[in-house]
């Protein structure tokens, strides 16, 4: 079989008319409009144009934009006070505090105080928990991207091994839960596993996070896998540039990837990578990539569900119809619905 490179930029385009579509539906119905909430410490340029990303795209789909930019050395109580106050707004649906923090601010303290039905990054404890135990919650939109990329090549994973190199609470862990719910066979890898080239050569998904450039080898990858490199890395180049590169060394195995220029060198080969990224992204510190990016503006969209009327999400009908019953009529509800954003 030849390489086949899965295309992230026409998958998320496709995901945010999808998006934008279920908004519009929302206005129509219940006269609501799905609001997301960035905040934004600090001036960290990488973060900023990531920022400015979001808000473009949160108003392309229909939604609205609320942007939130504090100090570098704003102090722990002031942000978490302006989550307070965001969780209290029934204007938002959605929060997302950018990460990384500053030093003198507690990140894990953050994110237990977002509200979980306005987590859209899907890392507070309780969504976490719900989606370790089946139940629907607002997910970590790398790991979904990671899945959405997946079953445009693969529609059904089950009984497929999978192997997740890296067990952050981000991707990897996350990520493992996602794969299980789709019966997959898992198996999460890390800096402490043994004979990790064999463990990678068992895989038929292989999806590399683990923050280390080009960790993985072309002889760790069999024939035939499909392989998600989430891994964004710079490293020094040969004419004194810096160079991004994935977690996976791509260059050693005889694989189909995009270049600079757009073209596409050919070969034979068998491996599958997610290059469906933009140039301003590759020229950027790690990032989310499009796919990512529209998954989370997915969340948003679900968050903005009224209560009593869950998302629609075929992956997850029968927990749906253990919960509470509809309720008639959209009016009077402030929108900060509780339904799994997959």
């Amino acid at each position: 079989m030849g390489a086949h490179i899965i295309d992230g930029r026409a998958i998320a385009a496709d995901l945010r008319a999808k998006v934008a579509v279920e908004v519009r539906r929302l206005g129509a119905e219940c006269g609501l409009i799905p609001g997301l909430a960035v905040v934004l410490v600090g001036e960290d340029p990488a973060s900023a144009a990531y920022v400015r990303s979001k808000s473009r795209h949160t108003i392309a789909a229909g939604m609205r934009s609320f942007d939130h930019r504090l100090a570098t050395g704003v102090a722990q109580r002031e942000l978490l006070a302006l989550v307070e106050r965001l969780n209290a707004d029934p204007a938002v649906h959605g929060i997302l505090v950018q990460l990384p923090l500053p030093p003198q601010i507690d990140g894990r303290a953050v994110i237990a105080a977002i509200d979980p039905g306005k987590d859209v990054d899907g890392f507070h404890p309780l969504n976490a928990g719900r989606l370790a135990t089946g139940l629907p919650a607002l997910l970590p939109c790398t790991p979904l991207g990671c899945i959405l990329l997946t079953k445009t090549v693969l529609p059904s994973l089950a009984g497929r091994e999978a192997v997740v190199v890296g067990r952050s609470n981000i991707v990897g862990k996350p990520l493992a839960q996602l794969l299980l719910a789709e019966n997959a066979t898992v198996t999460i890898a890390h800096s402490r596993t043994r004979q990790i080239p064999v463990v990678c050569r068992r895989a038929d998904l292989l999806y590399v996070a683990a923050g280390r450039a080009e960790m993985v080898r072309g002889d760790w990858v069999k024939p035939g896998a499909i392989v998600i490199d989430v891994g964004q890395n710079r490293i020094a180049g040969t004419s004194g540039m810096q160079r991004l590169v994935g977690d996976v060394a791509f260059a050693e195995s005889p694989v189909c990837w995009p270049t600079r220029s757009g073209r596409r060198a050919r070969a034979p080969v068998w491996p599958h990578r997610n290059w469906g990224i933009s140039r301003e992204t590759r020229l950027r510190p790690a990032r989310r990539t499009p796919p990512c990016r529209a998954s989370f503006r997915r969340s948003a969209r679900r968050s903005a569900q009224p209560r009593g009327r869950p998302a629609r999400d075929r992956t997850r009908r029968r927990d749906r119809c253990r919960t509470a019953p509809r309720s008639p009529g959209c009016a009077g509800r402030s929108g900060r619905g509780r339904a799994a954003s997959r």
